[in-house]
């Protein structure tokens, strides 16, 4: 029997709504493929390059799914920013560390059928090509019911260039090699997806740092 999609929140719609701002409007948002966003448990995997991609995607989702993503631990300290993300749902982790309770926890909300939300790239790639980490595809050989969807995401960098506009764009798709095979290990998939991710969203320079680097560029 399907299992349903996980009903949204009223944390997780509020912090949507105060973004939607940012992102919607001075972001100049546009979605494509929010249908793969589909009911019952799905492992959405993303490029990391901008602080703001986390968001960026939920609003990009929320029509369909609250994304229930894997977030650095450290962002738990500020209590008033743990009870944020702790009514929107995240999950806290320890990157680096084989955080063992935070994939318990990943499984456990996929088994429930959530939308668990992870960056396999582990940091912001700061324009550096970074390596797929396993832990992606570990959740994916845990939970074979769950359904891997890719989510290219363009743009969110260039928020804090103001006043020059951003575009952004965040792309839902299905890997086009298709859900994990029955012999392909976990690297495996977290590396196949990740490289058609990046295909389609190079690893760039956040926000002026970006603008900096085009200017050493020039110079050059």
């Amino acid at each position: 029997m399907p299992v349903p999609a996980e009903k949204i929140s009223l944390t997780y719609r509020i912090v949507m709504w105060v973004v939607w701002p940012i992102v919607r409007w001075w972001g100049r948002l546009d979605v494509v493929g929010e249908e793969h966003l589909i009911d019952g448990p799905v492992l959405l995997i993303s490029n990391h390059d901008s602080h703001w991609d986390p968001v960026v995607i939920g609003s990009a989702g929320i029509r369909r799914r609250q994304i229930r993503a894997l977030a650095k631990s450290s962002l738990w300290k500020n209590p008033v920013v743990a009870w944020v993300l702790n009514g929107m749902g995240q999950i806290p982790i320890e990157r680096g560390r084989g955080d063992t309770a935070a994939l318990s926890a990943a499984i456990e909300a996929l088994e429930g059928g959530s939308c668990v939300g992870v960056f396999p790239e582990g940091t912001i790639s700061r324009g550096k090509q970074l390596r797929a980490l396993s832990g992606v595809g570990r959740l994916a050989l845990t939970v074979p019911t769950s359904r891997i969807v890719g989510a290219a995401v363009t743009g969110a960098v260039d928020i804090a260039r103001f006043p020059k506009r951003p575009r952004i764009r965040v792309e839902f798709f299905e890997p086009t090699g298709g859900q994990p095979q029955p012999n392909e290990t976990a690297i495996r998939i977290s590396k196949r997806v990740v490289a058609e991710i990046r295909c389609m969203a190079p690893p760039t320079i956040p926000g002026r740092r970006k603008k900096a680097a085009e200017l050493r560029a020039a110079l050059d």
